[in-house]
């Protein structure tokens, strides 16, 4: 693995201070319908000192020959602006093909089956022992190299040692995650139980989800949640002394998200570090407990029955502008019910505010930090269209050492944010949940599905809707942490990148960090796992480096999408604030990669998809690792690395049926070299590229229904028919025999 931690470019203060000016304009009003304006100031590549341990590294690891970082021919064709039609209705999110398990099977097999014919079984086995001994080097606290073992997740584990049980295992856990979101609120709580399983925080399905039937008993049922969250809360801090939760309150945002403007790495990583060690140290199982006390809000008929809350009483708030209908205080915090009028929350100058309801109306809330000074918040608003707007973090969801919770029942919603937000935690739980309606999300660094030390996660189960982030966002994983994006329906647009310059001096293109991207911090802690589900619509992916089903430096990242037509645009076709990029459109690492020991799987079950990358992308795996991308239907369209390993990777690209198209020229190639580790130690590469059914056109000019050594045995391209491909033509030859004969 390479020494290299940091790279040669990044933003300047001028261009940091752009940034509190976008979101400062987002407050103010002044911001366009769609997405945040900014004059986002040009940074010189050469910008900052460069900090490696080597000076022949590059930032990710090891010095690049040049095939190797310049585009492949025709791999990035220019897509057309996408008009975006209106969902059609459909009652339920698809659950995605009920036979995909079957066909991962048939992968496995294939692979095997693969390795057994040409012999490379024990250079498989070297591959498989090498990985485990990296691990084994590496485990524990102890300070090896820049590689550590904390924060390590037992499930990373298990799977890097065992890789050809990986992709069916991510094709199980994406499944029954979706399933159980789709299953309501108390699929919601199941949700939370699979996500605390993999992040080592075992615990039971709740048997506190009984239902209401009367809005008092609605509005109790607040008050014991509420009650219950802050228990579990404080029991999570236990753990730690006075000066350490002091030292987590101070440093945790600062050092894990405020300083910050390259993915991988921080430029305090020792301050990082002791911030991670802390939250190792936190009881972080409660914190699980008390997001899932918060779980029975979630309740559509709870929620119904707080909807008809009578509005005849009239108080007054201080910082609330509109109709108050009562307040109600509690040992754990009050609990404000807004009237169904427009109301304006600023819900930071609510002293002892832990809840707000809000009966309805076109309302506006600000900022909402849940944090030390506010560790639980709330806030439920059951009608119309509404804005949330801030520019602190912990906001909109999500928490800074805290547990929150949004629920937004029914409108077109609004949600401006800065950093940490949207579903978001760094320690804690954030969750938000939209039900309704054509939303859009807008913020710039850990939003929309995020966590570090905690679970974050964002649903949205209907509408045509946008999600915009500049870095580390949509379902994006760091140490400890689970984050999740899960969308149920509507024809949706994702966009992540556009905003901070790349780490790689050697080729053009921003940060993404984004869409189901699981991901450690380069000598500073292990990685966690990110998660991005899409459950129907034909749906946009923009991005730009490292993002997309990926996993970077000990971390799982995942994305599946479970029916449309949809479309993965590799790199973003406009800056962050919608101006022209000053990057010509570039991206590395999408599209089902692992990158340093890392493993990223991406799926799609149906629909006439697109996938784009310009280098190492496209069911691709650098440095001990893991790349899966597996199409289970439809005609696809793949351009990037397609099915490659490299530096002891295991790459692959798996398309079930339909009439495919691959451009570049490297599908399943394997180089033969390596430079980052010793052969035959390390067993070597691996790269399939394995297709069934359909008439397929490979750029590389390998033939329909064909099976190819490409570069070494150890790369792959297998072409094959379906099964009733076969019988149509066999029953086709023997209806012609018989013609011949009988005539």
């Amino acid at each position: 693995m390479s020494q290299s931690v940091g790279g040669p470019r990044r933003c300047s203060i001028p261009l940091i201070a752009t940034i509190f000016g976008l979101v400062v304009s987002l407050i103010a009003g002044s911001a366009p319908a769609d997405y945040p304006t900014a004059d986002i100031e040009k940074t010189p590549k050469a910008d900052a000192a460069v900090v490696t341990d080597s000076a022949e590294d590059a930032p990710f690891g090891g010095a690049k020959t040049e095939a190797e970082v310049q585009p492949e021919a025709d791999a990035q064709p220019e897509a057309a602006a996408v008009e975006q039609p209106k969902a059609a209705k459909v009652e339920r999110p698809s659950l995605g093909d009920p036979l995909a398990s079957g066909m991962v099977a048939l992968l496995k097999e294939e692979i095997l089956n693969g390795l057994k014919r040409r012999n490379i079984v024990p250079n498989f086995a070297r591959f498989r022992a090498y990985s485990r001994h990296k691990l084994d080097s590496t485990a524990g606290d102890r300070r090896t190299s820049e590689v550590t073992g904390n924060c390590r997740l037992n499930w990373y584990d298990h799977l890097m040692r065992n890789p050809l049980k990986a992709a069916p295992e991510a094709e199980q856990f994406t499944r029954e995650l979706h399933k159980a979101v789709v299953g309501g609120h108390k699929g919601l709580d199941q949700a939370m139980v699979i996500a605390g399983g993999k992040l080592d925080l075992k615990t039971a399905p709740s048997d506190r989800l009984d239902s209401v039937e009367n809005p008092e008993q609605a509005l109790e049922a607040v008050r014991k949640a509420l009650t219950r969250a802050q228990v579990a809360y404080a029991a999570a801090l236990a753990p730690l002394t006075g000066g350490e939760v002091g030292r987590l309150r101070r440093s945790l945002y600062q050092t894990l998200t405020r300083n910050g403007s390259v993915g991988h790495t921080l430029s305090d990583r020792g301050s990082g570090r002791y911030v991670c060690d802390l939250l190792e140290k936190v009881d972080r199982k409660e914190w699980l407990t008390a997001a899932r006390a918060l779980v029975p809000l979630a309740d559509p008929e709870l929620l119904g029955q707080l909807a008809e809350l009578p509005d005849d009483e009239k108080t007054t708030v201080e910082g609330v502008t509109g109709e108050v209908v009562r307040r109600i205080s509690t040992p754990s915090g009050d609990i404000v019910i807004g009237g169904r009028q427009e109301n304006t929350y600023q819900l930071d100058a609510m002293p002892g505010v832990a809840v707000v309801i809000d009966l309805g109306g076109d309302d506006v809330y600000y900022e909402g930090t849940c944090s030390l000074e506010r560790p639980v918040l709330v806030v439920i608003d059951l009608d119309g269209n509404d804005r949330y707007r801030a520019k602190q973090p912990g906001v909109q969801g999500a928490a800074v050492l805290g547990v929150s919770m949004l629920l937004d029942r029914a409108g077109d919603d609004r949600y401006l944010a800065k950093d940490v937000a949207q579903g978001s935690c760094l320690g804690g739980a954030g969750i938000l949940i939209d039900y309704a309606g054509d939303d859009s999300y807008i913020g710039v660094r850990r939003v929309q599905g995020q966590a570090i030390g905690g679970i974050g996660m964002l649903v949205d189960h209907a509408g045509n809707d946008r999600y915009r982030g500049a870095m580390w966002t949509q379902g994006f994983g760091g140490p400890l942490g689970l984050g999740m994006l899960d969308d149920m329906l509507g024809n949706d647009h994702f966009y992540t990148g556009g905003l901070y310059y790349d780490s790689y001096e050697e080729t053009p293109g921003y940060e993404g960090w984004g869409q189901g991207v699981g991901s450690g911090i380069r000598q500073v802690a292990d990685g966690g796992i990110g998660v991005i589900l899409d459950g129907g619509g034909d749906d946009v992916y923009e991005y730009d480096y490292l993002s997309h089903g990926g996993g970077y430096w000990l971390g799982l990242g995942f994305a599946r999408d479970f029916a449309g037509n949809d479309q993965r645009l590799g790199a973003t076709r406009e800056a962050f604030n919608g101006t022209a990029r000053t990057e010509r459109r570039f991206v590395r690492f999408s599209n089902g990669f692992g990158c340093h020991y890392a493993a990223g799987f991406l799926f799609d079950d149906a629909g006439d998809d697109t996938y784009n990358g310009t280098i190492m992308s496209v069911g691709f795996a650098w440095d001990v690792a893991i790349g899966v991308l597996c199409d289970f239907g439809g005609k696809d369209q793949y351009a990037g690395a397609e099915g490659n390993g490299a530096q002891a990777g295991l790459g692959i690209l798996y398309d079930y049926q339909g009439n495919d198209v691959y451009r570049g020229y490297r599908q399943g190639r394997a180089s033969a070299g390596i430079s980052y580790h010793d052969l035959p130690y390390c067993g070597g590469n691996f790269s399939f590229v394995i297709d069934y059914g359909g008439t397929d056109r490979y750029g590389c000019g390998a033939q329909n229904n064909s099976y190819l050594m490409r570069s070494s045995s150890g790369g792959f391209l297998i072409d094959r028919p379906k099964k009733e491909e076969i019988e149509k033509t066999q029953t086709a030859v023997k209806e012609s025999q018989t013609a011949r004969s009988g005539s």
